[in-house]
């Protein structure tokens, strides 16, 4: 197959190619700046993509965006990171549907921030939307694949929950604190994570590719945990304490690194993969120790 891939850099994107082209596929990245072999470029700033470049493709992994927690959550940060996402799903949605031979599918990025902060309520594809700037984003960000839909392609809206691998995200982030004993769960720990391997993501993406599934789908283990079992676990894994929680006082703290904390780490988001499940795909990694245990060497 050959399939072209947005935010083909980043922890997602990366480990997704190197699965794709370890088992023999073509990838087309979809890059900014000047393009390189096998490379397409767009600029969504100037409203430009190569469109010659995305002939002929098999389908379409659709990743890139601001990184949501890569930068203060200033107003103009929050600015960047709907922007990235609507305006750069819409302009690829726009350039897929005017070709001559469309891909026949787009999976395209979403994430479980779609759902915002729903406590213990149990939350899938059928669940409505919550209120606040992510769930805004998110909202903006699967309309924008309207004009590939109406094209005749099938689209797929991966809600990604939080990825777990030690190389970066929320896990890599955390690894040091907690190996150093430092570690534990943000405020009391009672809200929900819904959490995934980095290897069931790309699993699932490929999935999504090869099977007749549109709409949205989460991209969750089966299995979420709350954030103070989760901090439990790890500790547990590591073999170092985690009982040292983040005070909810660091939500108050200037430059908008308070609205930040408060959306990533205290936010409850009990999500279930139902389309997943329903479609017949099998996870890796079902239970959070195993997930960990695995992706950091540890065995039990």
């Amino acid at each position: 197959m050959r399939i072209a891939v947005t935010g083909s850099h980043g922890l997602i994107g990366g480990a997704l190619v190197r699965s794709l082209e370890g088992d023999g596929h073509r990838v087309v990245r979809v890059v900014r700046g000047t393009p390189g072999p096998s490379e397409v470029r767009w600029d969504i700033d100037a409203g430009e993509i190569d469109t010659a470049g995305l002939e002929g493709l098999d389908g379409v992994v659709h990743l890139a965006g601001a990184g949501i927690a890569s930068s203060r959550w200033t107003e103009e940060h929050k600015a960047a990171v709907l922007h990235s996402r609507s305006r750069g799903t819409a302009l690829l949605s726009e350039a897929l549907a005017s070709l001559s031979e469309p891909p026949p599918v787009l999976v395209s990025g979403s994430a479980i921030g779609y759902y915002g902060d729903r406590g213990d309520e149990v939350l899938t594809e059928d669940s409505p939307p919550g209120e606040g700037f992510l769930p805004e984003v998110c909202l903006a960000w699967e309309a924008a694949t309207g004009l590939a839909a109406s094209a005749g392609i099938r689209v797929a809206h991966v809600r990604t929950g939080i990825v777990l691998s030690p190389d970066g995200g929320a896990l890599g982030k955390q690894l040091l604190p907690f190996k150093l004993g430092l570690g534990g769960p943000a405020g009391a720990g009672h809200q929900w994570m819904p959490w995934i391997s980095l290897d069931d993501e790309v699993a699932a993406i490929r999935f999504l590719l090869d099977h007749d599934v549109a709409g949205p789908v989460d991209l969750t283990a089966p299995h979420p945990v709350s954030n103070r079992v989760f901090a439990k676990t790890l500790g547990k894994v590591l073999h170092r304490p985690a009982v040292l929680p983040i005070p909810r006082a660091v939500t108050h703290l200037p430059l908008g690194v308070g609205a930040l904390v408060e959306n990533l780490l205290f936010s409850s988001a009990r999500v279930l993969p139902a389309v997943l499940e329903e479609a017949g795909f099998s996870f890796r990694h079902e239970t959070l120790e195993e997930a960990l245990r695995d992706l950091l060497d540890r065995p039990a």
